[in-house]
């Protein structure tokens, strides 16, 4: 375990080698699980002040999901999460024309259209991260890659040799800034 700034880390997050290989699990991790995904406080706002924009990319089964949930849900296991249509894909979700799952905040984001990228667990994943209930000021951060679902971005990881989070690098800073980043960076390759 490594602890920076009163998160606690697991070592699998700089040892384990993880790349997206959106070709090979078509972004299965957008439709598959117990919930949507999860959303802090200040992302609910996001998607209330912001969903006439994303909705220029939702299928017309995610915004029906959105009426009949609302732009967010509460999950008891969770927390605040994405509705999703008929318990499966994410509603904010789509299928491109080679069949992978597309997120409609990010291409907003990507048309320049909102400042916000996504839901900051769906740019961390396949790290996880809670707090503690013992101590509110600790947080967790693991490395939890879907067994079956993540095989070839396990695969891709060790062919490129890329560790999770050298990986997921843009989000870790979006998450945490710069300095943490080098922290663990630095931890990474003593």
């Amino acid at each position: 375990m490594i602890l920076i700034d009163n998160k606690l880390i697991s070592d699998e997050v700089v040892e384990e080698q993880f790349v997206c290989d959106l070709t090979k699990c078509k972004g299965a991790c957008c439709e598959d699980g117990d919930a949507g995904a999860p959303l802090t406080d200040e992302e609910l706002d996001e998607l209330v002040d912001h969903y006439d924009v994303i909705a220029e990319y939702m299928t017309e089964e995610g915004k029906a999901a959105v009426e009949k949930q609302g732009k967010y849900t509460y999950d008891k296991e969770f927390g605040w999460v994405t509705p999703t249509v008929n318990n499966a894909i994410c509603a904010y979700g789509y299928k491109d024309a080679k069949g992978v799952i597309m997120c409609a905040v990010e291409q907003a984001y990507n048309d320049k259209k909102l400042d916000w990228k996504k839901p900051i667990s769906c740019h961390l994943f396949p790290i996880k991260t809670s707090k503690s209930k013992l101590d509110p000021d600790l947080e967790f951060v693991n490395y939890v890659p879907r067994e079956d679902l993540c095989q070839a971005a396990c695969g891709l990881g060790k062919k490129l040799k890329v560790p999770a989070y050298v990986f997921l690098k843009e989000a870790i800073i979006r998450k945490y800034g710069d300095e943490f980043y080098e922290a663990l960076d630095a931890v990474a390759n003593r």
